[in-house]
């Protein structure tokens, strides 16, 4: 409920539970791909990417070699976002159709900050950062072989909860 924007990708319906208990109800339910989704949105935008990051780098095998130097540009930026460097090579990542895992990984961090690494007017037309990281991260799962497919859907979570618990902890020390 905390998280209306989610409702557009998502056929769950908000409970009161908790961000995490939800999640993790999510991916023991019928459609456990939502778990993904929900993460992408759960996660503030730039832990989102490097989430998703993460997440293609287990499947570098199943991915070419530009989306490998997607998500070496992507690594590069997530460590310096503010880089003068990675930001016109993000801002032309992101301006490439995302027709692959990595390029909605690259678009989401072209998206971050409402933007910060794109011009303006190209933004109206591009999903949010969440949407994109989902999409991305979904589409590399898409290539897992059908008999994997749970069980790396099942870490990416796992993952994603564990950064968004971590998350949680820092703010909660720094609030401090």
């Amino acid at each position: 409920m905390a998280y209306p924007a989610v409702a557009r990708d998502m056929v769950a319906r908000p409970t009161e539970q908790p961000s995490i208990e939800f999640c993790r109800a999510l991916l023991a339910g019928r459609v456990p791909e939502e778990a993904i989704t929900f993460c992408a949105y759960l996660l503030p935008e730039r832990a989102a990417v490097w989430w998703a990051h993460e997440c293609l780098s287990h499947l570098t095998v199943l991915l070419d070699h530009r989306d490998q130097e997607l998500l070496a540009l992507v690594r590069d930026w997530v460590s310096e976002p503010d880089s003068p460097h990675h930001r016109p090579e993000v801002s032309k990542a992101a301006a490439m159709p995302p027709t692959t895992p990595a390029a909605w990984i690259a678009l989401a961090a072209g998206r971050h900050g409402n933007g910060s690494a794109m011009e303006a007017p190209a933004l109206s037309a591009l999903p949010t950062a969440a949407r994109a990281v989902s999409a991305g991260v979904l589409a590399g799962l898409a290539r897992v072989a059908l008999e994997d497919r749970f069980s790396v859907l099942s870490a990416f979570v796992e993952m994603g909860i564990q950064m968004a618990e971590t998350e949680a902890l820092r703010q909660s020390a720094d609030a401090s």
